[in-house]
């Protein structure tokens, strides 16, 4: 199956907008999530787990204690693409 292609500065621009917990640009998009604790912050990679495995699509995820740090980008399309756009909103469906 193919994989869509990056999206321009502006089309990225314009979903940020609709995406007031995320940042970024055309080269990726970032989002910080802080957990009531360490436990909680690991059984959210584990729901974001699922979801990118639905998706096909995976977040680079760093955890810092409670603290996650969201990363997403489309390395075979050479930056954003709407698949990272809607990885971006199934996310803030889990973690509103």
């Amino acid at each position: 199956m193919p994989r869509p292609p990056r999206l321009s500065p502006d089309a990225v621009a314009t979903a940020l907008a609709g995406l007031p917990l995320w940042s970024g640009d055309a080269d990726g998009l970032r989002r910080t999530v802080e957990l009531p604790g360490f436990r909680d912050a690991v059984a959210a990679i584990v729901a974001i787990a699922d979801v990118a495995e639905e998706l096909d699509h995976h977040p680079d995820v760093d955890l810092r204690w409670r603290t996650l740090h969201l990363s997403l980008v489309s390395h075979s399309a050479g930056g954003v693409s709407e698949l990272d756009l809607e990885l971006a909103r199934r996310i803030d469906a889990l973690l509103p």
